[in-house]
């Protein structure tokens, strides 16, 4: 009996070459991309979130991609959704889904099926309410207070998650990790891979990366994006390079010290995601630095878990 393709999914921290993997593994089993980081579901935001452009693609479809205008907000709940409707009609057109990103917590949603908490407007517009006029530190101090668990564990400067904790305390009157899906058997079996560097490797790739961003037009871009509404978004605004090009626009301080911003910024976000990723025992972790790595992602695929294609659309197909 013909059983459907399994997913793959290929995660880890910003810039260690996740998305070269996993054009080699779709090309390789056949498959289609489908992305897992947050910024690069927005429209035009290309250069700050390093989105291969079509012609980067080698002909590979790819899905969850500039599906968000920048006034729009990206959630999780949204995204869990229309993602997994994408790989249920990638798995029964025969093709194996490639799941590739960094978001950590999108990653959890899909894989997890995380059942979210209800969410209340009033309650909602309470906190943001509070975060818009007394900042992230009224915020955290009213969440150490409410769930200490919670403040000592997300980003005192995350102020939308704070605020998600906030609101999931006040209507459930439990902590917000009660709200937390359970890690088991990841959904549709999907096998997960992990992608890392060593870290002086990749400070010294999450630099050149930023210098690129900055040399490639990052400052032409977010004003493009501001003509589009990008100071109304609650999401893409916030993101790591566009936060500090509005601020450099704004004269908070200079381009220099806005490309430094942008490094320190990615770098900490970097060791958040190792951090992550690395508690999850089922994820089987590759070099991105090895010259055979999509040899290595391959063998690691097959090691007991049976044949990479089935189904009556699987290729023939040679380890490369």
């Amino acid at each position: 009996m013909n059983e459907r393709p399994r997913p793959v999914a290929v995660v880890g921290p910003t810039a260690t070459g996740k998305s070269d993997l996993a054009l080699d593994l779709a090309e390789y089993l056949d498959g289609e991309i489908v992305n897992i980081d947050a910024m690069q579901l927005y429209r035009g935001m290309d250069i700050g979130t390093a989105k291969l452009a079509p012609e980067q693609r080698r002909g590979i479809a790819h899905h969850q991609l500039d599906v968000l205008d920048v006034t729009e907000t990206a959630t999780v709940a949204a995204y869990q959704s229309a993602a997994a409707a994408d790989i249920e009609a990638i798995m029964a057109r025969g093709r194996i889904p490639v799941v590739v990103g960094g978001s950590m917590m999108y990653v959890q949603a899909l894989l997890d099926e995380w059942e979210f908490p209800a969410t209340d407007p009033e309650v909602r517009e309470r906190w943001e309410n509070l975060l818009a006029e007394q900042g992230v530190a009224a915020v955290h101090e009213a969440l150490r207070r409410a769930d200490p668990v919670a403040a000592a564990t997300i980003l005192p400067t995350d102020g939308r998650r704070m605020v998600r904790a906030l609101e999931v305390v006040e209507l459930t009157g439990k902590p917000f990790a009660a709200s937390a899906p359970v890690i088991g058997e990841p959904r549709w079996g999907t096998r997960i891979l992990g992608v890392d560097r060593e870290t002086a490797e990749l400070d010294r790739r999450i630099a050149e990366r930023t210098a690129a961003m900055f040399g490639a037009g990052l400052v032409e871009e977010v004003r493009a994006l501001i003509d589009q509404g990008l100071r109304r978004g609650q999401t893409a605004r916030r993101a790591i390079g566009y936060a500090q090009v509005l601020a450099y626009l704004d004269d908070e301080y200079g381009l220099a010290e806005a490309q430094e911003r942008t490094f320190i910024g990615t770098r900490r976000y970097v060791r958040r995601q190792r951090s992550w990723f690395r508690r999850d025992r089922r994820v089987r972790w590759v070099d991105g630095a090895d010259p055979a790595a999509t040899r290595t992602a391959l063998a690691l695929l097959t090691d007991d878990s049976g044949p990479l294609l089935s189904g009556p659309a699987a290729k023939e197909r040679t380890r490369p």
